[in-house]
C-alpha cells in the first residue's frame, strides 16, 4: 500500500469512533469491516469484499458495542461495512474499498451502538416510571392488611361455635 493509503487508512479508523460516546463500537467496526473485506476480496472477488466486509463490519461491532445495543450496532456495522465498501470500490478501487470498509463499518456500528443505548435508557425510564406508577397512586392510602375470614364475612353459615 502506498503511503496515502495508509494515511487515509489510519484516519478513517479514527473517524468512525466520533460519531459516538463510546469510540470501541466504532473502531471495532472498523477494524472488522476492513478486515473482512481484504479475506472477502482473496476469496470471493469484488462481492466477496462486500459481503466480508459487512460480516466484519458486524463482528467488530459487536465486539466493542455496549451489552444492549449489540443488535443495534451490528446492523450498523454490517450495512455501514458492506456499503462503504461498494462505494468506496467505484470511487477508489481496491484501496478506495478498504477505507470505505473501514468508514462505514465504523461510522455504522458506532452510530448503532449509540441509537441502541438510547432505547435501553428510554427503556430503564419507562420501568422506573411504571414503578412509581402503582407504587404511589394504586394504594390509595390504605395500609395492606391480612383480612381475617370467619362469621363475620358469612362464610360459616350453619355452624353455631
Amino acid at each position: 500500500m502506498k503511503y496515502s493509503s495508509i494515511l487515509l487508512l489510519s484516519l478513517s479508523l479514527a473517524s468512525g469512533a466520533a460519531f459516538a460516546g463510546n469510540t470501541s463500537a466504532g473502531i471495532g467496526g472498523a477494524l472488522g469491516g476492513v478486515l473482512g473485506a481484504v479475506v472477502g476480496q482473496q476469496v470471493g472477488g469484488n462481492t466477496g469484499g462486500a459481503i466480508g466486509a459487512g460480516v466484519g463490519g458486524a463482528a467488530g461491532s459487536v465486539v466493542g458495542a455496549d451489552r444492549h445495543s449489540r443488535t443495534e450496532a451490528a446492523i450498523g456495522g454490517a450495512l455501514g461495512g458492506a456499503g462503504g465498501n461498494v462505494i468506496g470500490r467505484q470511487l477508489g478501487g481496491t484501496s478506495g474499498s478498504l477505507i470505505g470498509a473501514a468508514l462505514g463499518g465504523g461510522a455504522g456500528g458506532a452510530l448503532g451502538n449509540n441509537f441502541g443505548d438510547r432505547g435501553h435508557d428510554d427503556d430503564r425510564r419507562y420501568y422506573r416510571d411504571d414503578r412509581r406508577y402503582y407504587r404511589d397512586d394504586h394504594r390509595h392510602g390504605h395500609k395492606h392488611r391480612h383480612r381475617k375470614h370467619g362469621k363475620r364475612h358469612g362464610w360459616h353459615h350453619g355452624h353455631d361455635d
